[in-house]
């Protein structure tokens, strides 16, 4: 009983730890890395503008090859927090030749042990229409499970390398500082939401 007792407070604490620091990331400023949660359509619109645009003076080639996707997902505030188990949660607009054609939500969960909590901005741009009509027609759509998603990665001349400018469909992640690297995003199940 009392093994019992000392998992539920441990557990209890866990949790305590694990939602303060996502309350204390999503409270530090404004945009990825930087963010509050937008709340309004505005403000998702707002900062979903302000991350491509990041995205596009991080990384020479993303202004073109976004232009000619059939489509964009940007979560510009993607907030998570972690204390052994983690989790993040974000609002996404999806856009198609420069018109919003939908609002939809962001979740992850994953096991770790580095407590504390982040804010980023995942951008996926969806370069063929059958990746883009399979997203368009899911019932919720789980990266790696319903769709392999290609690293944006960087070539030789910082600009994106030629199997990400290729792949059907590529994410991006930028923190405050600025694009990060060979992150996966794996495990998010994104899925449509009315705003």
């Amino acid at each position: 009983m009392v093994a019992i007792s000392h998992r539920s407070t441990w557990l209890a604490a866990a949790a305590v730890v694990a939602a303060l620091g996502i309350a204390g990331c999503s409270s530090t400023g404004q945009t990825q890395g930087k963010g509050s949660a937008p709340q309004t359509k505005e403000q998702l619109e707002s900062q979903s503008t302000a991350a491509l645009n990041r995205l596009y003076a991080a990384m020479p080639g993303t202004r073109e090859l976004v232009a000619k996707s059939r489509g964009v997902l940007v979560c510009p505030a993607v907030i998570g927090g972690s204390f052994v188990i983690g989790a993040e949660h974000g609002k996404c607009v999806l856009r198609s030749n420069g018109t919003t054609r939908g609002y939809y939500s962001t979740t992850a969960a994953s096991i770790g042990w580095q407590a504390g909590g982040a804010s980023k901005a995942v951008i996926y741009v969806f370069s063929s229409q059958d990746a883009y009509n399979k997203f368009l027609n899911s019932d919720g759509w789980s990266v790696g499970a319903d769709a392999n998603v290609a690293v944006g990665k960087a070539g030789a001349n910082g600009g994106i390398d030629t199997t990400t400018a290729n792949a059907p469909v590529s994410s991006y992640v930028l923190n405050n500082t600025g694009l990060e690297a060979g992150v996966s995003v794996n495990g998010s199940k994104i899925s449509k939401i009315s705003m």
